[in-house]
């Protein structure tokens, strides 16, 4: 088995980071990190390059984890990646971060965090920063 971490470089993409290979290393179980980028964007400034890929495997590996990261595209629903890489990967937990929003800005903007909470089939840990 394997848990998803859903990351970003971001206070709430490290938190999400840090429990999901605590919980890891809790589980004997590996990890793959899903940075995704969106679809046809011509800049992320949320996609990691390779050098930072390898310090996050080496986190997970000072961590006692396997681990690998996953920058497979998304179109405008980051939720079926999250779906279709939980099944591919047969994973026991998906691990997020949680930013604060306001009400009015999810109802404006909607909330993939709400509805990886809603539409993923495997349990999911929210996390917030510190």
């Amino acid at each position: 088995m394997t848990i998803l971490i859903g990351y970003l470089p971001t206070p709430e993409g490290e938190a999400a980071l840090d429990a999901g290979l605590a919980e890891a290393a809790l589980r004997g179980e590996g990890v793959v990190i899903l940075n995704s980028p969106r679809r046809g964007a011509p800049v992320d400034g949320s996609l990691v390059d390779s050098s930072v890929a390898d310090g996050l495997v080496a986190r997970a590996a000072g961590a006692g984890v396997t681990a690998s990261v996953d920058q497979a595209e998304h179109g405008s629903d980051l939720v079926d990646t999250f779906v279709t890489l939980a099944e591919k990967h047969t994973a026991s937990l998906a691990v997020i971060g949680l930013r604060r929003r306001s009400p009015v800005g999810k109802l404006v903007m909607g909330s993939n965090a709400q509805r990886l909470l809603l539409d993923l089939p495997i349990p999911v840990l929210a996390v917030k920063p510190r």
